[in-house]
């Protein structure tokens, strides 16, 4: 193909943050029908695209020509005041890379616009440049350039010195001078100025174009992106824009006829593309240096510690079961298998590093997870205590994690403890060196409902024209604006109606999936051997100010780093510190490690449902499975981590895991090798490993074969599915197998290959449930007490795990100022509330009342006021405290205390300061008398607050009731008429009806542009908080109940977002009506999974012997796909009572009953 002579240098990907527009895969193909030979992204001050751009350009057949327009500053990089804006900060250059000298160099000094330079913009200095300008062509930029400035300005002859000193630095002809033509009058003596320094200096000249956005069309949409960086509106005359529509990847033609008296210039873009030839290495790892005796090998190394550790993991193993010779024979040859491929595949360094972070995290008391993802099929990490959980009784495949087939970089990802994990990092930066670690970035891209939101305010839309929009939008995962539009035709209606609307969607498609903002990925963490900027450019997270690469995470190990994942996980401290809390009462030598995984006691729990807590298993669909499933063995559990999903949830899998279990769906196995494949599924495929086993048994596969088969199939690609067809079945004729019946079993594996889950993941994290579980049968209080105290700040938390522990029969005591700690505590079978869940109650409050406590009890306010330190601990801290009955303890009434709680601080602040000063006071606190004439101490003889009151003080100093809930009292009424509570909705789908019970907590009243009234209210529940709109005709009929205290019944649709649940309320009753009235309808809601016919018949028999006057309405549910409502005959009508709804709960085991 014939290449034309000119080649984009200057040009801004989606990466310009906000600024550019041009995605880079639409970049290529452009470039690519332009015929240009290569093309340059030099986004502003950062390299983000950079390998995207490499690797996308490299496969298109085009040089990619890998630069960056940095900002440089005035001065020192590190001058850092005078500066009006950005434009006095800093100048623009245009730096390229020639080679790998000028990319490491780029990267340093990218890096060092964000550590060193920072202001307004990432800005770089002269003094970086003349140290790191090796392999770098530079150009003079747009007009934002410094040389440009001083032209624009009439500054010749400065402009020509500088120009003198640029060249010195950017020697051996490696510096252009940049003639733009976008038709901006100022750019015209500009270009005069600079064709004037070039005959001059004998300085080459170059064209380029200032690329933002790949069409001319475009343009509109990227005036509109300007206003979102700027947050502000195209109304606005004073808003950030370009001066004309010229800023495009124009053709060559157009580049031609522009620069027609230039055509050196012209030529000179062929000439750099010539010069600059970076090429990447792909193909090699970069590992971290472990630190090993110098006379072994990584692969002794790995091998001694390996060995020795499964030694000790057997002796633990010993305690637990029975091993036999057999038994540790297989242990020990699949350890050296393991270890052969490690070894193979050049690994071993990998895993020593993963191995000595995790033990040091162990070793400094930080709980870490017993493994995540493949990583838990390795025995090699189990024996070195990488993972926790034994990969052989659960036949953990190690071939899913590593394939010797297919060389990939291991993946082991480590949860930690929430408040561990980043010590743990700090370890890793002390060990391998600061400029060795940091963590790595992510980008937001501008989604389907995110640009119509940000699209809708540029345009100056009202929130309510846009969110009408946006909720048009399907809640799928990733969906796109075009699919939208093919999905839900009232978009459409819409865009055709209105011509604002039609705006709005055709600039949001225009945006929709640009990079909107840089942050820090939550887990990721690099390590190389050598500083970081030898490989990639660094950025600086502008919020925690921690160090970050500028590459996204595959990027980054496409460059050959090895990253490691380091996840915070809040159910590793519920465990430590109920294990913490069992130690230090009931069991001193308790230890979770060595807990058998058949307790019936905690198998009982999970069968019932009780699984608030339970960490994967507290949903109200997973507790209605667990109850359905009745788990019996750990193997059932991992089971249902991996099956509570949308697609086997809809695909009928769960439904028969569960008939099978319990023999009401009979199954065989096609061939009798299947069966201790699948014994311990009931013959339903439900793991990634299995499909891998399969293949192994009947096709013939090795299992890194299988591991690919299992890739392949996941892919659905058909040219790929049919080679591994062809050789599953000629493995299959090999092992002389009835062949249709072979196909079927292929058929089979491919069809549950989309719903396979990684079981070696679904082990590790069933563990963790099964921990929980165990501590919740064994240790209920201190289970509990560990889990309020980890969800103290969330107030929806607390409130729905009050009502579990008051439901499992636990008392729940108020904070004491003599009892309580910051925490909450166990008190025998009482979980007392700590001093820190008090609002307004900061920790410097909490350090002076527990100091002071710990020599001798207070015994009185006045005592309290006279010892603690009243600068730390105010009227408001004592007020909070007092309300929320930390006092109650010294028999005193709430009421009485605060009537002499500013006289208690008065003297006691008095007293305080004469201590200080030396004095004693002359006849002691206790002769004190106040004015009204009643010795101090004493307390006023008042009633105490009514008791609405008193649980309204309550609630105000600590987010909820605990003493009593205004709702307790109704709770069987709740049970008869709300179809769910506000801890449940958000597992309900969008638009779904229903009816939930509670009190106002909150009501804000706004008036709409007609002029009618409305609410946005807080209803509160036993269970949490909803919140809950109720427009003009609503609240209109509802105020005064809205404004009341008494229970009330909402009926509404949900209105399910992004981030939050509001019921949008249709209906308001006062509680007491509801059940005054008659009840008209029976509704009867049965999920289908594990739903039997002997259920059904049951059902028939209660409605039969509980005839009465109200309809009955059947719900069935297959989850994530219907509900059917059947209406029942006149001759099945039934009795509104609580002994039917009893009978249908135990039959069920869950509720399934409303009223209407």
């Amino acid at each position: 193909m014939e290449h034309t002579n000119f080649v984009h240098l200057h040009l801004h990907s989606q990466y310009s943050l906000l600024d550019g527009a041009i995605k880079i895969p639409d970049l290529i193909e452009r470039v690519k029908e332009y015929r240009m030979p290569a093309v340059a992204v030099t986004d502003h001050g950062n390299m983000f695209g950079a390998i995207e751009f490499y690797t996308k350009a490299v496969a298109a057949g085009i040089k990619p020509i890998i630069g960056c327009e940095v900002y440089i500053a005035p001065g020192s990089r590190f001058e850092k005041t005078n500066a009006r804006g950005s434009s006095e900060a800093s100048y623009h250059y245009v730096l390229l890379c020639k080679n790998l000298a000028g990319y490491r160099n780029l990267c340093r000094l990218v890096s060092a616009g964000y550590r060193e330079g920072f202001y307004y913009r990432p800005r770089i200095d002269w003094e970086l440049l003349r140290e790191n300008n090796e392999g770098l062509i530079a150009m003079t930029a747009c007009l934002g350039g410094e040389i440009p400035v001083l032209l624009g300005a009439g500054r010749m002859d400065e402009a020509l010195a500088r120009t003198r000193q640029m060249s010195e630095i950017f020697d051996n002809n490696r510096l252009y001078l940049e003639l733009q033509e976008n038709f901006i009058p100022e750019q015209t003596p500009v270009n005069r100025g600079l064709i004037e320094i070039a005959k001059e200096l004998s300085l080459p000249l170059v064209a380029t174009n200032d690329c933002h956005y790949l069409t001319r069309e475009s343009a509109h949409a990227h005036e509109v992106l300007l206003c979102i960086q700027t947050g502000k509106t195209m109304d606005d005359d004073k808003r950030m824009r370009f001066s004309n529509d010229e800023f495009y990847v124009k053709t060559p033609g157009e580049m031609a006829a522009l620069f027609k008296e230039y055509p050196q210039a012209l030529a000179n873009t062929v000439e750099i593309a010539q010069r600059c030839n970076l090429e990447l290495d792909f193909k090699t790892y970069h590992f971290p240096q472990y630190e090993k005796p110098a006379e072994q090998t990584l692969d002794e190394v790995l091998a001694e510690m390996s060995r020795k550790g499964l030694d000790e993991r057997l002796a633990d193993i010993r305690k637990l079961r029975e091993l036999t010779a057999e038994d540790e024979t297989r242990y020990r040859e699949r350890l050296e298998t393991e270890l052969d491929c490690i070894k193979q595949m050049g690994f071993p360094g990998y895993f020593l590093i993963v191995a000595d972070f995790i033990n040091w995290g162990k070793d400094h008391d930080i709980p870490v997870g017993p493994g995540r993802g493949s990583a838990a099929g390795s025995l090699v990490a189990f024996a070195i205590r990488i993972t926790d959980i034994d990969p052989m009784p659960y036949n953990l495949l190690f071939e899913r994690f590593l394939n010797p087939e297919r060389v990939s970089m291991p993946d082991i990802d480590v949860d930690f403890c929430i408040y561990g994990r980043e010590r743990v990092i700090d370890y890793v930066r002390q060990r391998y060196g600061e400029a060795n670690v940091a963590q790595i970035i992510t980008f937001g891209t501008m989604q389907a409902k995110g640009v119509i939101r940000d699209v809708g305010r540029a345009l100056n839309m009202s929130f309510a024209e846009t969110d009408k929009i946006a909720k048009l939008i399907p809640g799928i995962l990733n969906i796109t604006l075009k699919d939208s539009l093919a999905q839900e035709p009232k978009l459409k209606e819409l865009i055709d109606k209105d011509a604002k609307i039609k705006e709005l969607f055709n600039v949001a498609l225009a945006l929709e999936g640009l990079t909107r903002h840089a942050s820090t990925h939550a887990a990721g963490v690099v390590v190389t051997p050598k500083a970081l900027t030898e490989y990639l450019p660094l950025y600086t997270d502008p919020k925690s100010g921690g160090q970050v690469t500028q590459f996204a995470m595959s990027y980054v190990e496409k460059i050959g780093l090895v990253k490691f994942d380091f996840l915070g996980l809040k159910t590793l401290t519920v465990i430590d510190n109920a294990v913490r809390l069992v130690r230090s009462g009931k069991a001193p030598d308790f230890d979770l490690r060595l807990i058998r995984d058949d307790d019936q006691k905690s198998y009982e729990l999970l069968s019932k449902g009780e699984t608030t807590g339970v960490f994967q298993l507290e949903s109200s669909g997973m507790k209605e499975y667990l109850i359905k499933l009745k788990p019996s063995c750990f193997e059932d559990l991992i089971a249902m981590v991996a099956l509570y999903r949308p697609g086997p949830l809809g695909s009928g899998m769960v439904d028969s895991f569960i008939k099978r279990k319990h023999g009401q769906e009979s199954f065989d196995y096609p061939f009798p090798q299947l069966e201790p494949i699948l014994k311990d599924t009931y013959g339903v495929i439900v793991y990634q490993e299995q499909v891998m086993l399969i293949a192994q048994v009947l096709g013939n596969y090795s299992l890194g074969g299988a591991d690919l088969l299992r890739r392949a199939m996941g892919k659905k690609k058909p040219e790929e599915m049919a080679k591994e067809r062809e050789k599953f079945m000629a493995g299959a004729k090999a092992n002389k197998l009835d062949i249709k019946k072979a196909e079927a079993v292929f058929d089979l594996m491919e069809k549950f290959a989309a719903y396979g889950f990684n079981k070696s993941h679904s082990a590790a994290y069933a563990l963790v449930a099964y921990h929980t579980a165990y501590l919740k049968a064994h240790y209920p209080v201190e289970f509990m007490a560990a889990l309020l105290t980890e969800d103290m700040e969330n107030t929806d938390k607390v409130i729905k795990n009050i009502a579990e522990v008051r439901a499992m029969g636990v008392e729940v005591l108020p904070p004491d100022i003599n009892a309580s700690d910051r925490t909450f505590t166990v008190h025998g079978n009482s979980i007392r509330f700590g001093l820190g869940a008090v609002k307004g109650v900061g920790s410097a409050a909490l350090e002076s009342i527990i100091e002071e406590r710990s020599k001798g009890e207070y015994t009185s306010l006045q005592d309290f006021c006279e010892k603690v330190d009243l600068r730390k601990v105010n009227k408001k801290v004592v007020e909070a405290l007092i309300r929320c009955g930390a006092f109650d303890s010294l028999k005193a009434r709430r009421s009485q205390l605060m009537v002499v709680l500013e006289e208690s601080m008065e003297i006691g602040q008095k007293v305080q300061r004469e201590k200080e000063q030396g004095q004693e006071s002359l006849f002691g606190t206790a002769e004190i008398v106040n004015h009204k004439g009643n010795g101090y101490g004493k307390l006023p003889d008042i009633d105490e607050w009514p008791e609405n009151v008193l649980l309204g003080f309550e609630k105000e100093a600590l987010g909820f009731y605990i003493t009593g809930h205004p709702l307790a009292r109704h709770s069987a009424a709740i049970k008869r008429f709300a179809t769910c509570d506000t801890a449940g909705l958000h597992e309900r789908p969008d638009k779904s009806e229903v009816k939930v019970c509670g009190i106002v907590a909150g009501l804000k009243e706004l008036t709409t542009k007609k002029g009618d009234r409305m609410a946005f209210v807080t209803l509160e529940d036993l269970s949490g908080f909803v919140e809950m709109v109720v427009f003009p005709e609503t609240y209109q009929a509802a105020m005064e109940l809205l404004k009341g205290e008494e229970p009330l019944l909402v009926s509404g649709t949900l209105d399910v977002g992004e981030e939050s649940c509001k019921l949008l309320a249709t209906e308001v009753l006062p509680l007491r009506e509801v059940k005054e009235r008659l009840t008209k309808k029976v509704h009867f809601r049965l999920t289908t999974p594990g739903l039997t016919e002997g259920q059904l018949t049951a059902l028939k028999d209660i409605i039969d012997r509980h005839r009465g006057s109200c309809d009955v309405l059947l719900h069935l549910v297959i989850p994530n796909r219907s509900e059917t409502v059947i209406g029942l005959p006149e001759s099945q009508k039934v009795s509104a009572s609580d002994e039917i709804m009893d009978a249908a709960e135990k039959l069920f085991g869950y509720n399934v009953v409303t009223f209407e």
